[in-house]
């Protein structure tokens, strides 16, 4: 109690208002009936869950990895600890278990996002979509940020006309000439931005969208940056060619925006799919993996019990730092 005690007493303002609580909470009388025993208990209760939303909130979160997108960097079934003060603490931005959004507010950051970071962020929905059906949070490494002009040519990355190197655990699925050309035919009427016909080995060269940029617009492009526009919060009739009932024949981008890419690149839908990610949304950085298991029989891609999942908890995860 007393170390306890003395921590507070060096916390500026926050540690005085523990020190005040903890003071009421032992000189607070007993509860003697079952009602005020529930009564504490549901103060209690509200307390914790009030404590963690704002520490889930301003500067801690735990995220699962849900796919294999970043694999050997990340696995499918890792938690982690996220960081979330180092791009800015923020309200939360949902109600847990009923996924219902809340008003968000984000303070600024303490850096933003750099070309090699580790990403959480809010999924924008995919290349159609002006706002993902549910709210997710996804994982992937930045690597382009705004301003920067991305390239990919055979599958190899070039931000600026430099090559961003393959990360340390990122990898490549081995396939047939016969196999990778038709993945790359599907590609071609799936990649983003609409009609270009990218494929996820040969992409762009595409500027990654900044604050003030100004982009010109006519019918052979209005289209490809309709999804784009209305996620930055307008009404665009494609069809018409207007943004908010007008006419347009440029638009100013209101936000910076980066690029993530998972290290798993061959089988992983990321940026070259559903399009840019805004630099506001970005939420935090992963640090270290706090509890790992398998989520699915790696031979049938079936999902495992809990039995299944507590036999085959990976150990030698547990502990590993991000990078």
């Amino acid at each position: 109690m007393a170390i306890i005690d003395s921590i507070y007493s060096k916390l500026p303002i926050v540690g005085e208002f523990l020190l005040e609580r903890r003071r009421k909470i032992r000189n607070a009388p007993k509860p003697e009936t079952f009602g005020q025993h529930l009564w504490a208990w549901v103060k209690t209760l509200v307390w914790a869950i009030s404590v963690v939303t704002i520490i889930n909130g301003l500067a801690l979160a735990s995220f699962t990895v849900p796919t294999g997108s970043m694999e050997r960097t990340v696995m499918a079934g890792d938690f982690l600890f996220v960081n979330k003060f180092i791009f800015g603490p923020s309200t939360p931005q949902i109600i847990p278990f009923i996924n219902m959004p809340l008003p968000y507010y984000k303070l600024p950051p303490i850096m933003p996002p750099e070309q090699g970071d580790v990403i959480v962020f809010v999924f924008p929905g995919n290349r159609e979509e002006t706002k993902a059906p549910r709210f997710e949070y996804y994982l992937k490494r930045c690597v382009a940020v705004a301003g920067d002009t991305l390239e990919i040519r055979s599958g190899r990355i070039y931000v600026n006309k430099v090559e961003f190197a393959l990360p340390k655990h990122g990898q490549f699925l081995q396939m047939t000439p016969e196999m990778r050309s038709l993945m790359h035919e599907n590609d071609r009427v799936s990649t983003f931005p609409v009609g270009k016909g990218f494929t996820r080995d040969d992409y762009g060269p595409i500027r990654i969208p900044k604050e003030g940029d100004v982009i010109a617009l006519d019918e052979s492009n209005f289209d490809q940056w309709a999804v784009f526009i209305a996620r930055e919060g307008h009404t665009v009739n494609a069809m018409r060619r207007t943004v908010d009932g007008q006419a347009i024949t440029s638009y100013t981008v209101e936000r910076d925006y980066v690029f993530g890419m998972g290290d798993n690149r061959d089988n992983s839908l990321d940026s070259r799919f559903w399009g840019f990610i805004p630099e506001e949304d970005v939420v935090g950085t992963p640090m270290v993996v706090y509890w790992s298991w398998p989520v699915e029989d790696p031979q049938t891609g079936k999902s495992l019990s809990l039995f299944q999942r507590l036999g085959a908890i990976r150990w030698s995860r547990l502990g590993t730092i991000i990078h």
